[in-house]
């Protein structure tokens, strides 16, 4: 009888130790990631605080916590990390402990500014507006790498890039710098140089170029017709330098439906209706095709361009003034009668 007991004792020990082994088991190495989740983890998050955004994604967060305990990690590593559905607790600890998370692609195009550009940036990535905007204003970098509070913008090459989550403003600033000066090959330089322009002066031209059509197939007729008047040394008359000129008055809120005879009046190094020559600076961020637009301009004979009433959207060129001014008249006739008074 007593040795009945006992095997009875053992067999049921060992059916304990097995459940609470098996249990044990399923915590560390079962399934526990129940859907496919994307995890953004902030730099100064705290395990609970991990835990939190995990607790409609795994099964038990508890466990996770003890989990990690026992593996004694203690401090996540910010970033992007990807769940994979039916990952265990033992696989997420890991990750997230290597820190091997996941690239963002961050993109950008048509900020006028470097205030709407960090807002821009700072919709995609953990650092904050402020500290964008700050970093991008440095002095020491800036004059460290010839840029100005006005023509920083133009180190922004509009495009898609790769970087992680939690990248930080100088990281971010350090890499755009580092693609600028990439975008400026050997080729585009030569293109330049034989402009007589430096690249801050392509950047300006391109600028006006992005302002003043949306049509890539037009850009470089655009571009060579302001190449004409430069080398002529004829006023460029672009009317995005106007409203960039109304704007620095008015606020880069106001609203430039319509160029008024008296904003050409405006006193400003960007009016381009006073001065010959580029303005100081550039006026917006110009895309790839705007800037390659100008290194490969179209040759031709235009000196005018009006907006198109019959092509909306695009500009009627002339090589004359008396045609310009037919083409003005036209365009001028037809926003009045539609009610367009700025």
């Amino acid at each position: 009888m007593n040795k009945k007991i006992i095997y009875g004792s053992i067999i049921t020990l060992f059916i304990v130790g097995a459940i609470i082994g098996f249990n044990y088991y399923q915590k560390i190495f079962g399934k526990a990631v129940t859907k496919e989740t994307i995890l953004y983890i902030g730099s100064k998050h705290s395990l609970d605080d991990v835990k939190k955004q995990l607790s409609t994604s795994i099964e038990s967060p508890e466990n996770f916590i003890w989990v990690a305990n026992r593996k004694k990690f203690t401090t996540p590593k910010g970033g992007k990390y990807i769940l994979k559905e039916g990952m265990s607790m033992n696989d997420l600890v890991n990750l997230l402990r290597s820190g091997n998370q996941t690239p963002i692609k961050i993109s950008f195009n048509n900020q006028d500014t470097l205030e709407k550009l960090a807002g821009r940036i700072s919709e995609q990535i953990e650092t904050d507006s402020v500290s964008l905007l700050q970093t991008m204003l440095d002095d020491t970098f800036l004059k460290t790498n010839g840029f100005t509070k006005k023509s920083a913008l133009g180190m922004y090459i509009p495009n898609s890039y790769e970087f992680y989550w939690n990248t930080s403003a100088k990281k971010f600033r350090a890499k755009m710098l580092r693609e600028y000066k990439r975008f400026w090959n050997e080729s585009r330089i030569k293109k330049a140089r034989n402009l007589n322009l430096t690249q801050d002066q392509v950047i300006t031209l391109a600028s006006i170029i992005q302002k003043e059509t949306a049509q890539k197939v037009e850009r470089p007729i655009v571009a060579g017709l302001y190449l004409n008047r430069l080398k002529n040394n004829w006023p460029l008359q672009a009317d995005p330098t106007i409203i960039y000129c109304v704007k620095e008055v008015n606020g880069q809120d106001f609203i430039v439906k319509r160029v008024l005879t008296k904003d050409l009046e405006i006193i400003s190094p960007y009016n381009t209706y006073k001065n010959t020559g580029l303005p100081p600076t550039l006026i917006a961020m110009p895309d790839i095709s705007a800037i390659d637009a100008v290194l490969n301009y179209k040759k031709h004979s235009y000196y005018y361009m009006c907006a198109s009433v019959e092509k909306i959207g695009f500009h009627e060129f002339a090589n004359s003034l008396a045609q310009h001014n037919r083409n003005a008249a036209k365009y001028q006739r037809w926003i009045s009668n539609r009610g367009i008074n700025r």
